[in-house]
């Protein structure tokens, strides 16, 4: 019968079972699932106090937990052909089928992105009452103190005693949100094995200023626009929001997952209009408006006030010289800025690399030098947009282990 085990209240003793999954995570708790499908007995162990904390957080507490229009150019990797194979065997599809069986009510919003109406609980809840069924044990409160691989058996020490298992699952996710328990363990457990991790860095994750622009930048605080990022490897059209320590927003999320450290964004905040063209058609029209009341039709005044220096924004639309247009379109669809940096681990959602795909079977998540270890989910290199994506990578790698641990 499967239980929730709070080991404070379990003595120090030996348990030998078939699969040991460290992590009750998204894709530690569906891997147990599926391994605990095929009459495999599985632990899942788990330092936190509870199951699945950041599926509880995440999507502001509704969890955004796949995405209508799946697909592996919506990742990132080292090895960018490896997410393929687990992508297509357990798709977007099939976990919104195992929803649909638990009745879950869900509704979708920009860019195919799927949300429980009700509770991040919802999907929490089907994965324990699915571990139920499957005859998993979840243990908490439990730290891992020593790992050894024994005639080909793992052996963990815990602080509440030894488990002994035939395979061990690794699926304790990355560095992002700290607060949340995040700790590096999955990664040097890797190294304890001989398989690389690549560099690791925050993803999905706010910018912040030089101090110069943040002292510029941060009274608009506040502020969102839609408008076009984009650096030399990707370009994305969704909101950018300002904040009185930087610049976050989807579309800043989005594309800090392909910054590197010193290099600038460009950031196109009128996407929808060809400024040059508007101004000049305005100037024919012979408008006495000054190029501010213009532009405030725009965007927020602030916002404009910062970007253009007021001699330019009281000149009347007539008086406007065709260079000083092209100085005003090229400002706002070509606004270039250095960030600082980013807020790092504490905010970010997820943790870029991890892993070497390279070391692994991207059919079982098996590890190629060490029979019978797997690593799934975050820990390992494949990383995906905002919007559901990193759910589902999760729930694919963890099918597919599940199948072969």
């Amino acid at each position: 019968m499967w239980s929730i085990v709070d080991t404070f209240c379990v003595s120090a003793v030996m348990t030998e079972t078939d699969v040991i999954i460290i992590g009750a995570g998204a894709s530690g708790l569906m891997c147990a699932i599926e391994a605990g499908k095929r009459d495999r007995k599985v632990i899942v162990l788990d330092h936190a106090n509870k199951a699945g904390k950041k599926i509880l957080m995440s999507g502001g507490g509704r969890c955004n937990f796949t995405n209508h229009a799946i697909d592996p150019d919506n990742f990132i990797s080292n090895n960018p052909h490896f997410c393929k194979s687990a992508l297509s065997r357990y798709s977007q599809w099939d976990f919104l089928a195992l929803v649909s069986r638990y009745q879950i009510p869900y509704h979708e919003r920009d860019h195919g992105q799927l949300f429980c109406n009700d509770s991040a609980k919802d999907i929490l809840n089907m994965l324990l009452a699915e571990c139920a069924d499957a005859g998993v044990v979840v243990q908490l409160n439990t730290h891992i103190e020593s790992i050894e691989q024994v005639t080909n058996r793992f052996q963990l020490k815990t602080d509440h005693g030894t488990v002994i298992g035939q395979s061990l699952v690794i699926a304790t996710g990355g560095l992002s949100i700290s607060k949340m328990g995040a700790t590096p363990l999955g990664y040097k457990i890797a190294g304890q094995f001989g398989i690389n991790v690549l560099p690791t860095r925050a993803g999905l994750v706010p910018f912040t200023l030089q101090p110069e622009d943040k002292e510029k930048f941060s009274p608009l605080s506040g502020i969102a626009v839609p408008c076009i990022v984009s650096n030399k490897r990707q370009i994305f059209n969704e909101n950018i929001l300002f904040t009185h320590r930087g610049l976050s927003g989807p579309a800043v999320l989005q594309i800090s997952s392909y910054w590197r450290a010193g290099e600038a964004v460009v950031i196109n905040l009128l996407p929808q209009v060809n400024l040059e063209t508007e101004l000049k058609s305005l100037r024919q029209q012979k408008l006495k408006n000054t190029l501010r009341t213009i532009l405030d039709s725009y965007l927020p005044k602030r916002l404009i006030s910062c970007l253009l220096p007021d001699e330019l924004l009281n000149i009347s639309m007539p008086d406007l010289s065709d260079r000083q247009i092209q100085q005003v379109a090229d400002q706002l669809h070509k606004w270039t800025i250095k960030p600082n940096g980013t807020e790092g681990y504490r905010t970010a959602e997820v943790t870029v690399g991890g892993v070497d795909c390279d070391e692994l079977s991207s059919k079982t998540m098996e590890s190629k030098k060490v029979p019978g270890l797997y690593f799934i989910g975050e820990v390992v290199d494949v990383t995906g947009w905002l919007g559901g994506y990193n759910f589902q990578w999760a729930w694919s790698s963890a099918w597919c282990a599940g199948q072969y641990a």
